[in-house]
């Protein structure tokens, strides 16, 4: 089976970058949704998937008619709904929950730490080794985070939860590397559409079941006043557009281009949340932004690099 393309076309480029600043206003919707009306984490998280919901059963029925791809096989099938649970169900709820507590620029920068764990992840369960070069990667990286965390330490102190909030977007980012890891392994034997529409059909199940329980199966809680219009904007414009633009510039280009143009998110984070929330843009975060972003694009640099020579 062809390994995807690594040739960065102009419309893989393209499709891939504006997949990248949808994904990127997610924090700024959910921020903005917290603060305007009163609704808690489960809930917002469980409105994206009911309007997103019927868009990706429509493209897993397009998919299953349209792809030239063999049936799913049970073990497929288990992997594919693990991955979609752990990618977009509980790393969703845990960045969600964790954007109670601190900024969208910071938990965007948390988040960009998620490449970093897919190396490890490699580490540990294929036997890759880490070279020279990752290793300087990983150390700026981690560098960026620690000054941009300080930074943002001396702002938010005394806000209640910061702590907790940055632990548990830690954890979302450990979650969605094993979802990013899994999706590059499954992606070519199912296709694009087809593994996310699986994918995200497995994680709202998931999301479904967790809020009915919490909530004792009544759904009362969907339908305060402008509950609706934040949930069909974050379904939108930062879950089904960004969802399948990414998994098609993964195809056209590859996960390691994609992965390099995806370092747009968190600048695109911080400055929509300056104009937007009102989040104050400081030394230490622009210093540890482009830390992070340098650390990022060296690992998918070297990642391409070995791929060029395999």
């Amino acid at each position: 089976m062809p390994a995807p393309s690594t040739k960065l076309s102009a419309a893989g480029f393209l499709i891939t970058l504006a997949g990248s600043i949808l994904f990127s206003t997610k924090a700024v919707i959910v921020k903005k949704a917290f603060a305007d009306i009163k609704i808690d984490a489960l809930s917002l998280l469980t409105l994206r998937m009911v309007f997103s919901l019927p868009f990706y059963v429509v493209a897993a029925w397009l998919a299953g008619r349209n792809e030239n791809k063999a049936s799913l096989t049970n073990k497929e099938w288990v992997q594919v709904l693990l991955v979609g649970a752990c990618g977009y169900y509980l790393s969703s709820f845990l960045d969600f929950e964790g954007l109670r507590y601190i900024s969208a620029g910071l938990e965007r920068l948390i988040l960009f730490l998620y490449p970093t764990f897919v190396v490890f992840i490699n580490l540990i369960l294929f036997k890759q080794k880490i070279n020279k070069l990752q290793w300087v990667a990983l150390c700026l990286t981690y560098t960026g985070i620690a000054i941009a965390y300080a930074g943002e330490l001396k702002l938010d102190h005394s806000q209640a939860g910061f702590y907790l909030g940055s632990g548990l977007v830690f954890l979302c980012a450990i979650t969605f590397a094993i979802y990013t890891a899994g999706s590059g392994r499954l992606i070519p034997k199912l296709g694009a559409t087809r593994f996310t529409a699986y994918s995200m059909l497995s994680a709202t199940a998931g999301i479904f079941i967790h809020f009915l329980i919490q909530n004792n199966g009544k759904l009362e809680s969907l339908s305060g006043p402008g509950y609706w219009g934040f949930g069909i904007a974050i379904a939108i414009f930062a879950t089904i557009l960004p969802s399948f633009l990414i998994s098609n510039g993964m195809k056209r280009i590859g996960s390691n281009n994609v992965a390099i143009i995806s370092s747009i998110g968190p600048v695109s984070t911080i400055l929509q949340a300056h104009f937007i929330l009102g989040e104050p843009i400081i030394m230490a975060q622009i210093v540890g932004t482009v830390l992070v972003i340098i650390g990022v694009l060296l690992i998918g640099w070297r990642s391409q690099s070995t791929t060029a020579k395999n």
